[in-house]
């Protein structure tokens, strides 16, 4: 048994914003130490305004939290010191060179001398930013600057990485090497990390364990698997040729519950989700139903359990929906949230 006291601990978080908007509503994680731990949810879910608090750039109104073992409003120097920090924007000086910037921080944490140096190049060279680490920052591309970031998060040594949604604005091939690379840091060198994301992909590739967020709290956590797990059968997607109204919804509603093997079925607009012990089998009976009430279907598809489907089960709406905020759907047929 893991006894070792947690990396990250948060209770009860609460925060609000001038305007009455609630940022986080009762959050609750724990990181255990050695693991890469996922905050996944859409933009505005309350991500970045955790990373906040437990970095000590912002304080809740109401809750606790400790990092590394030191309690964040009570020793907030002492955080500071035990962490390193990648946010969203890049905190690199742009006319300095790659190897100022990297001196810099190093020099800020107490580093001098030789050991300055030898922390130095062998950062430049573990990001493969030795060839370029004279050049201004402001000449670097984005995957380039990305890795600088992450490097100078690192100058020090911290016990807690918390890297606040590290590959956005990234093209495929360089989010692919720093996914590569934040897998190092967590196997080979056994950093915790603590990762804000809004990709689905990434939370499920990267984080040993998630927690999934929804208007400021945590709705589900587990690791990836086990939460894909949860959910039986398949998962059977529907586009429809016209939307449906709230009328529609109550005859489909009807319709759908009396196909066996059929559940938690969501209808918004012109899209259908539902659960199936066995889509491929259950694709027929639903599309046969669907348009016996009347109902043409454009598009269908089933697939495997994905995050996006436990993030519709426990949220009440499609992750992309929520990303954009527009709103949740109706769960219907004895749908679980």
């Amino acid at each position: 048994m893991n006894t070792r006291a947690p990396a990250v601990e948060a209770r009860q978080l609460i925060k609000t914003y001038p305007g009455a908007v609630t940022a986080l509503n009762g959050m609750d994680i724990t990181v255990r130490p050695g693991t890469v731990f996922g905050l996944l949810g859409p933009n505005g879910a309350g991500k970045s305004t955790t990373v906040k608090i437990l970095t000590t750039l912002a304080r809740p109104d109401s809750g606790t939290a400790t990092v590394a073992g030191h309690d964040v409003l009570r020793h907030p120097d002492r955080v500071r010191r035990a962490i390193g920090v990648v946010a969203q924007s890049s905190g690199a000086d742009p006319v300095a060179t790659g190897r100022e910037n990297l001196r810099l921080q190093g020099r800020l944490h107490g580093l001098k001398g030789a050991a300055l140096d030898r922390r130095v190049d062998g950062l430049l060279e573990r990001f493969a930013l030795a060839d370029a680490a004279k050049r201004q920052v402001k000449g670097y591309s984005g995957g380039m600057r990305r890795r600088l970031d992450v490097a100078l998060g690192l100058v020090h040594r911290p016990e807690v990485l918390f890297l606040d949604e590290p590959t956005t604005g990234l093209d495929p091939r360089a989010r692919t090497a720093m996914w590569e690379e934040i897998g190092r840091l967590a196997g080979e060198d056994g950093l915790t990390i603590l990762l804000t994301t809004h990709y689905l992909e990434e939370a499920d590739r990267l984080a040993e364990r998630i927690a999934i967020v929804d208007r400021g709290r945590v709705v589900v956590e587990g690791t990836p698997d086990a939460l894909k797990g949860e959910l039986r059968g398949d998962a059977v997607h529907m586009e429809l040729r016209e939307t449906v109204g709230e009328a529609g919804r109550a005859l489909l509603g009807g319709a759908l519950r009396e196909l066996r093997g059929v559940r938690e079925v969501l209808i918004d607009g012109r899209r259908i989700s539902a659960r199936a012990d066995n889509g491929a089998a259950a694709m027929p009976a639903l599309i046969g139903a669907l348009e016996r009430a009347g109902v043409t279907v454009a598009a269908a598809t089933v697939a495997r359990p994905s995050l996006d489907d436990v993030y519709l089960r426990h949220a009440g709406r499609r992750y992309s929906e929520a990303d954009a905020d527009t709103g949740a759907g109706l769960v219907l047929a004895g749908g679980a949230r």
